[in-house]
């Protein structure tokens, strides 16, 4: 297996709300079949798929879904930045359940939940830095090597 995500699936209860939301976070939909709602981003996808017909393709009763321990993390390049999507995130629906804040190990971070109640980290880390040209993330960063 190689060391990458490819899709990230959200189930939802509410398609079209959930698809405003994204959208008004300023993603673009990738053309997709009937049913599914995809946002390219930088080496994956993130689907949105009906929660019912998710667990129907998994096999599974709806209730056995429910909501993990998982969060989805967005790294940004400075502290303004991770201020402005939050807000930005809020005035489109999100419940913030962290305000940003400097974090123990020197990063300044918050949370909110989408309408659905997937939780997102909006994040600066100072000792990652994204890379210049796209904005990707690694985990020690791509800063000089």
């Amino acid at each position: 297996m190689e060391p990458r995500v490819s899709l990230i699936t959200l189930g939802v209860r509410d398609m079209a709300r959930a698809t405003a939301f994204y959208e008004a976070l300023g993603w673009a939909r990738a053309d997709s079949p009937d049913g599914v709602i995809a946002f390219d981003l930088l080496g994956q996808t993130l689907g949105l798929y009906p929660l019912h017909a998710l667990a129907e393709d998994i096999g599974v009763p709806v209730e056995q879904l429910g909501h993990g321990a998982l969060t989805l993390a967005h790294n940004l390049r400075s502290r303004e930045e991770v201020e402005t999507l939050l807000t930005r995130a809020e005035a489109a629906g999100a419940r913030i359940l962290k305000p940003a804040q400097e974090v123990f190990w020197g990063g300044y971070h918050g949370y909110f939940a989408d309408p659905e109640g997937h939780i997102w980290e909006i994040a600066h880390n100072p000792f990652a830095p994204l890379r210049e040209e796209d904005g990707a993330f690694r985990w020690n960063g791509y800063g000089e090597a």
